[in-house]
């Protein structure tokens, strides 16, 4: 069991992590035409706006709410907040955040794999991601559960060690989550391996965001007279 949790938790994310900048860089520089959200907006509006609104501001809360909370070091926070308090806080707006894309994923989810229109111009890479990433935040809700019989912060502070243990490459990192839950290593299992998908479907749009939008020239629109 140490061996198989030190390759899946101490070198497998450096694998998934080399697959995903790769493969991204790789797609960027040879198939820039495939570099697209491919919004299926304009064939069916059924559902569209409210589940995508909810979908993508519930993932990016998780997304930004994850990055910081796994990879600020405790003494950061520790002079103004507790672990305990700290998870707390991300029990709640974690589950606020997941239950949005929870319910926005779900009902995208259905309208691509029912409506005939979207259905006919979705690939296997887009019907497949979309159902990984539900079963992902299905998988971190179901984290609260365990989580609630320990709120002194405690494993989230195993979580934030393993992942700032891969980030400064310590070669014990796998065993500060050696005894976690399994839910929690499921969790992390499919996040990593959803890196490895990620050069290779639609999710690569998330690296272009329209900055350039902002500071544009207004444009002039006139009626045919």
């Amino acid at each position: 069991m140490s061996y198989l949790n030190t390759l899946v938790f101490g070198i497998y994310p450096y694998i998934a992590i080399l697959i995903m900048l790769v493969g991204t860089w790789a797609r960027y520089d040879n198939s820039q035409f495939t570099w697209r959200a491919q919004s299926t907006q304009i064939l069916s509006k059924k559902n569209m706006v409210w589940a995508s609104v909810m979908f993508h501001v519930g993932v990016l809360v998780i997304f930004f709410g994850h990055l910081a909370g796994l990879l600020t070091p405790h003494f950061v926070y520790e002079p103004f907040m507790s672990a305990g308090a700290k998870q707390v806080m991300a029990i709640v707006v974690g589950g606020i955040a997941g239950a949005m894309a929870l319910i926005g994923g779900i009902a995208l989810a259905v309208r691509r794999l029912t409506n005939p229109r979207v259905q006919a111009s979705s690939t296997f890479s887009d019907n497949m991601i979309i159902v990984i990433l539900m079963v992902q935040v299905a998988l971190g809700m179901l984290t609260i559960y365990p989580t609630l019989g320990h709120l002194d912060g405690s494993t989230m502070l195993l979580l934030a060690s393993w992942a700032q243990g891969i980030l400064t490459f310590q070669g014990d990192a796998a065993s500060h989550i050696a005894g976690v839950h399994w839910i929690y290593k499921t969790h992390i299992f499919l996040g990593l391996t959803i890196f490895v998908l990620f050069p290779f479907t639609r999710l690569v749009h998330m690296l272009s965001v329209p900055l350039e939008y902002f500071g544009r020239k207004y444009q002039v629109v006139r009626k045919r007279v």
